[in-house]
């Protein structure tokens, strides 16, 4: 019998640990990014030229600082599934799950928004289609269920 902490691996799996490298590697630096990026932006360090169409426009500053929430939850969440999954606790896959759902969201929220406004910007662009994608394939493999299996 396993331990309560330890996830039970079903075969031809080689465990969440090793499985998911990538993504837990790329969590890491998405959810520092996500506080760094709202940490420059609030102390105003972010340089005219790399600010995002209309950036002086309150609208567009509300638009912008609307999803510091869904942003600090989704790397909230994701460096606690971190530390989690690295003290091989169960709980930690369920977190990451939450975590790349949200930041998949917010990559998804600001892709619509720009198409809708019509605007294309390759710097705006490329980290919001960063942040739609990458969690995809680990979504697909955690809500499959084929990582883990609960007691």
């Amino acid at each position: 019998m396993p331990r309560g902490d330890a996830p039970v691996v079903t075969a031809g799996h080689s465990g969440a640990a090793h499985s998911f490298r990538v993504t837990k590697a790329l969590m890491l630096v998405t959810d520092i990014g996500f506080l760094l990026y709202f940490s420059i932006t609030g102390l105003g360090l972010v340089p005219p030229e790399l600010a995002f169409a209309d950036h002086a426009n309150p609208i567009m500053v509300s638009w912008n600082w609307s999803f510091l929430w869904i942003d600090v939850i989704a790397s909230a969440t994701g460096l606690a599934s971190l530390l989690l999954l690295r003290r091989r606790s169960p709980n930690g896959l369920p977190l990451m799950l939450v975590s790349l759902v949200l930041t998949s969201a917010s990559g998804l929220m600001a892709i619509a928004f720009w198409t809708l406004r019509g605007d294309f910007s390759p710097i705006w662009w490329a980290p919001n289609l960063y942040l739609l994608l990458f969690p995809l394939p680990a979504v697909a493999r955690l809500v499959g269920g084929g990582e883990t299996a609960r007691r």
